[in-house]
């Protein structure tokens, strides 16, 4: 709440509204779907960017398994049939599921975030293909490895050139090279641009990807 709280006041209450909730609950979905047509009359974008990870095949819990699903794939479901009747309603609006780069190939350890990024990639291309005809589009963005305090703290990520060799471009994404992606698709820059998957990823899924390349710490944990 704290961070939200900052953002909002950097971003000036005349320009944003903040109202924590738990994406995965549909009630709160609610919650904050009537806030915003209270506040703004409508609802021209979703952006689904909430999420967790998970740990390796062989020692994650049923419930921890379970719990990332809930966040990470049930969340944005409750979140698109949340917006959908309004987007329809007023002829159109954009909604943008944040998958991960470990939507588009397989990366170990991460077991029920993988089983989440890859149903996000397949839920958006449904929705883009059942929404066309009432100008709702429906896309994806698959981020590589993000600087960010979190990712900072957990990984060890460091900024700048070739600070990070896994990724064939040597560095880590800035979060604002991602949001630009999704402020691309949520524009209307975008408004023949449905059913797609865009990674921002410095090309880590271009081409193939040895373990080895994936960082010392995974290479470590799979060989033992």
């Amino acid at each position: 709440m704290e961070r939200g709280e900052k953002a909002l006041s950097e971003l000036g209450s005349d320009r944003a509204t903040y109202h924590p909730h738990d994406a995965a609950v549909r009630e709160s979905w609610d919650e904050v779907v009537n806030t915003v047509l209270g506040a703004h009359g409508r609802i021209d974008g979703l952006v689904n960017n909430a999420g967790m990870n998970a740990q390796p095949v062989g020692t994650d819990s049923a419930a921890d398994f379970e719990r990332v699903l809930a966040v990470n794939l049930t969340g944005p479901f409750h979140g698109m049939q949340a917006v959908i009747p309004t987007m329809k309603a007023q002829g159109g609006g954009s909604i943008v599921n944040v998958s991960s780069s470990g939507g588009l190939m397989g990366i170990p350890l991460t077991s029920g975030y993988a089983a989440s990024k890859w149903g996000m990639r397949g839920i958006t291309r449904v929705a883009a293909l059942e929404l066309a005809k009432h100008k709702v589009r429906v896309n994806s963005v698959h981020p590589g490895m993000v600087f960010t305090p979190m990712s900072a703290d957990s990984a060890g990520l460091v900024e700048g050139e070739g600070n990070y060799p896994p990724a064939p471009i040597g560095r880590v994404a800035r979060a604002e090279e991602v949001s630009g992606a999704i402020t691309y698709l949520v524009s209307d820059e975008a408004t023949y641009t449905t059913g797609a998957e865009i990674a921002v990823d410095g090309a880590w899924t271009a081409g193939i990807a040895p373990v080895a390349l994936l960082g010392p710490e995974f290479a470590q944990a799979l060989l033992g």
